[in-house]
């Protein structure tokens, strides 16, 4: 191998732990950002096969990965997770390992909580519209909506 196909290697790999940096990624993602940055499709190749081998790009350790961090952070529902990682290039058969186990309920708990707090409203309409607009645009169904809108609300009134 000459030098310069040396550092012609490396610079997909420098790239690649790059964009790793800020946070995990699926293969799909790396394979369109290394494509975008004018990479050819053998070296692209090599490197993903490079990271993979050094347990830098998992998908079903992605997929994990971003089930935790909305859990965490921004709660959304399953179908909504589903269409994420789906976009990202996860197979079926990986994000159903995945979001298994995830509780809609608690979720959605999570999600609106925050939002009942700010609401400063007697009104029991408004606060169900505003509540439940956060909750839909989130992806959870009407059932599980309405039941954390009341939850939430009885809540509140205890409270007041």
């Amino acid at each position: 191998m000459t030098p310069k196909s040396a550092s012609q290697q490396q610079s997909p790999l420098d790239a690649a732990y790059r964009y790793l940096s800020y946070r995990p990624r699926s293969e799909f993602e790396m394979r369109v950002w290394l494509g975008r940055k004018g990479f050819g499709r053998p070296m692209i190749e090599s490197t993903l096969l490079t990271l993979k081998g050094k347990g830098l790009l998992d998908d079903a350790a992605f997929a994990r990965f971003w089930r935790e961090s909305r859990e965490s952070s921004s709660p959304r529902s399953r179908a909504a997770l589903r269409s994420e990682l789906r976009r990202k290039g996860i197979d079926p058969d990986v994000v159903a390992e995945a979001l298994d186990g995830v509780d809609e309920e608690a979720a959605a708990y999570r999600a609106a909580q925050k939002k009942a707090a700010r609401l400063a409203t007697d009104d029991h309409d408004d606060f169900r519209t505003r509540l439940s607009a956060v909750l839909r645009r989130r992806g959870f169904s009407y059932e599980v909506t309405e039941h954390t809108v009341n939850r939430l609300w009885q809540e509140s009134v205890k409270n007041a």
